[in-house]
């Protein structure tokens, strides 16, 4: 069992075990340790989102990786899927993000993507535990001139803009388009403007003034009204909303209307079937996907894999079966033929490229996929019990499955970075599925509940 490492790095309340300037150093040190690959001197990128804890985590990791002898290649805010892109074009060792994602400003995360800009499978985060824990390397003190030194990046924003341009047809542009576009204050609000700006598109552009505590608040991917509410006032053509490290995107049409991960990923498949760039006509999805998807996928001639929640366990299936479109609902979505991780305006780019190409409105790609109706409840716990050990709460949703049926789904999940059970029931009686899923969560609650269930 990890010890630090969640779904997406390690995660926690920033200056709070484990995201402290002493564990922060120690992981710099063994992610140093095991990244070195046998040439004279090693390299590590090291990029942030605008939290005001990523100056302290940030120090804390250079530390550490320098006292172990590797380079230290600082690129300031930017998004995750631009320090994967930036990581493997200038051939470093490895990549760090100091993010929390779509958290709050108080919190803050560290994680890794190897060489090749993917993100670290188990068994390297485990070896990189067990050498902190095991203290192995506490011995290990290079000296003289073997220690590491840092370096700034300072055009990391211009390449990342100049990559994500070139991800975009070079017969298409943005031209009369108007888009809202919410930063969530987080590490896009350079780079996402100034790329659909020379696209050519009309640009209002909100959550681009971080002051290092505004960084999702009220604002992104997680308040999709907000973008909703602009695109009305503005009249403009769509909305687009990243979170605060920029790796999803949430759309609204025209009409206010929110477009979410599993629409994008409808929109996208289907039209890559239509081109023949699907490859093996599959598309890689969790199961919290809607069943809509699948009914939109196979319709078009695809077919659609679930995997585990996590775009990293997207990802792995991609490489492993040889896939090139993935995503999750909350708006992950992975194009493996432009990049390694999700990342939020690639996938906008995306999306407007199928927009302009066929001269269409959101409002009317989003046609493509009629979603189940599905309803998410979030109990807050104490602990992270396997419920159908808990015997009512085994008979309920065992009762719930057998009137279910085919005709829809129960998924009951704990979240991987937070305390909370996440209760999902898909079917085509969306007041039927609403009380059901209230049931499951009062007695979840009940047993091993912290608090009101939301």
């Amino acid at each position: 069992m990890k010890k630090l490492f969640g779904t997406d790095g390690v995660r926690g309340v920033a200056n709070v075990y484990p995201m402290t300037t002493e564990m922060a150093m120690q992981i710099g040190r063994a992610a140093a340790y095991i990244f070195r690959n046998g040439k004279s001197r090693h390299r590590i990128v090291i990029g942030k989102d605008t939290r005001l804890s990523g100056y302290m985590i940030e120090n804390a990791l250079v530390a550490g990786i320098c006292s172990m002898g590797v380079d230290v290649l600082q690129v300031g805010p930017l998004p995750t899927p631009g320090i994967a892109n930036i990581t493997s074009s200038m051939r470093a060792d490895a990549g760090v993000v100091i993010s929390a994602s779509h958290n709050p400003f108080q919190d803050n995360g560290i994680k890794f993507f190897s060489r090749d800009g993917f993100k670290l499978p188990d068994e390297m985060e485990l070896r990189i535990e067990e050498l902190i824990f095991s203290g192995k390397i506490d011995s290990l003190r290079p000296i003289a001139t073997e220690v590491g030194k840092a370096y700034r990046i300072d055009d990391a924003v211009g390449r990342f803009v100049v990559f994500l341009k070139s991800t975009f047809p070079k017969d298409l542009d943005l031209s009369g388009l108007k888009i809202v576009l919410d930063c969530a204050n987080g590490a896009a609000y350079k780079v996402a403007p100034a790329v659909l700006e020379e696209l050519g598109a009309e640009v209002i552009a909100i959550g681009v003034k971080p002051n290092g505590t505004n960084i999702n608040a009220g604002c992104g991917s997680l308040y999709p009204n907000i973008i909703s509410e602009a695109v009305k006032e503005h009249r403009a053509d769509l909305g687009i909303a990243l979170d605060g490290d920029a790796d999803r995107v949430i759309f609204v049409d025209e009409f206010g209307h929110e477009v979410d991960g599993d629409h994008i990923m409808a929109i996208c498949a289907t039209d890559m079937l239509k081109q023949n760039k699907l490859r093996e006509n599959t598309l890689v999805a969790t199961v919290m996907s809607n069943m809509g998807l699948d009914i939109a996928v196979k319709k078009a001639g695809g077919r659609v894999i679930k995997t585990a929640v996590g775009d990293r366990y997207v990802v792995e299936e991609m490489q492993k079966g040889g896939y090139n479109l993935g995503g999750e609902q909350s708006g992950h979505m992975i194009f493996l033929d432009h990049n390694t991780t999700g990342d939020g305006v690639l996938s906008a780019l995306q999306v407007l490229a199928v927009m302009q190409r066929h001269n269409k409105r959101l409002s009317e790609l989003a046609e493509v996929m009629i979603p189940l109706p599905q309803v998410l409840v979030n109990v807050r716990v104490t602990e992270k019990r396997d419920v159908m050990t808990i015997p009512e709460v085994a008979a309920l949703i065992g009762d719930i499955e057998a009137k279910v049926k085919d005709e829809g789904r129960i998924l009951i999940r704990y979240s991987g970075t937070e305390p909370l059970l996440r209760v999902m029931l898909e079917g085509q009686d969306k007041y039927q599925i609403t009380g059901w899923a209230k049931e499951i969560a009062e007695l979840v609650e009940k047993n091993i509940g912290g608090s009101e269930h939301g």
